[in-house]
């Protein structure tokens, strides 16, 4: 018997993306969660507010992606975070030719999509310099929330941080606070240096054919994004649905996976 709908799961390092879609594409529901320190038990509270949604794990066909991907056993396949999140924001952004850029909890990717397929990438994966977590960690030494530090940025300026080491980046941060500095003038350093770095990687891809597009947790900062574009020297496109992007990939493969399925029989 055919589903009725498609689960995509994106389990990452700090926030859990659910997507359903039905068979024509529509998003039926969307969940959003914090990862907590368990990828099982985040799976299984998926699983129980799905159900109680009215879409349980049984009736549907499910893709799990992210950092926990393992970590879900209902799933019916995994598929890796550069599949799910480039066939997303094609889905979002209804367009075969794009510069992915997504900025997540742990890492940050540069995704080439070329035709509708993923042609290239690059991955920030070992070190936390222009990420969510380094903008976490920032906004916590500023005693704001990450939200409110990019607000703050776009009214500072003249300060630099010039360590891409989140260690002694924060070192700097403590130093500037305590010689006084402003704290528009600090939450302007923090993101600047994110700016470098994304954009460092993102101009080793972008500039091909179709638009730049920002996913991920930090898609919704306004200021980020314009900092993005002036530095790339083109505008970043950004969606409200863009965090879910890596979920939405995942629901669009469970969906070809249903249908793959459907045609064997």
């Amino acid at each position: 018997m055919k589903t009725e709908y498609c689960i995509g799961i994106d389990i990452g390092s700090t926030c859990a993306k659910t997507v359903v879609l039905s068979r024509d594409k529509r998003v039926l529901l969307q969940l959003l969660q914090p990862t907590g320190w368990s990828s099982v038990d985040t799976a299984e509270d998926i699983r129980r507010r799905l159900e109680e949604a009215g879409f349980p794990i049984e009736d549907g066909t499910a893709v799990a992606t992210g950092y926990g991907r393992v970590s879900v056993p209902y799933a019916d396949k995994c598929v890796t975070e550069i599949t799910c999140h480039g066939r997303g924001a094609c889905h979002i952004y209804g367009a075969g030719q794009l510069t992915v850029i997504d900025i997540g909890g742990q890492d940050t990717k540069i995704i080439r999509i070329e035709n509708g397929a993923v042609s290239d990438f690059l991955m920030n994966d070992k070190c936390s310099a222009g990420t969510g977590r380094f903008l976490e960690i920032m906004a916590n030494t500023l005693a704001v929330r990450p939200e409110e530090l990019c607000r703050m940025a776009a009214e500072g300026g003249g300060v630099s941080i010039s360590s891409m080491c989140t260690v002694f980046a924060e070192s700097e941060v403590i130093s500037l606070i305590g010689r006084g500095e402003k704290r528009e003038n600090i939450a302007f350093a923090v993101v600047d240096s994110i700016v470098k770095k994304v954009s460092s990687q993102a101009g080793r891809m972008a500039g091909g054919q179709g638009a730049v597009c920002l996913t991920g947790g930090l898609c919704g900062y306004p200021y980020l994004r314009q900092s993005l574009s002036d530095a790339l020297g083109c505008e970043v496109r950004t969606a409200e649905e863009g965090r879910y992007a890596g979920a939405v990939g995942a629901a669009l493969c469970a969906l070809a996976l249903e249908k793959q399925r459907s045609a064997e029989k």
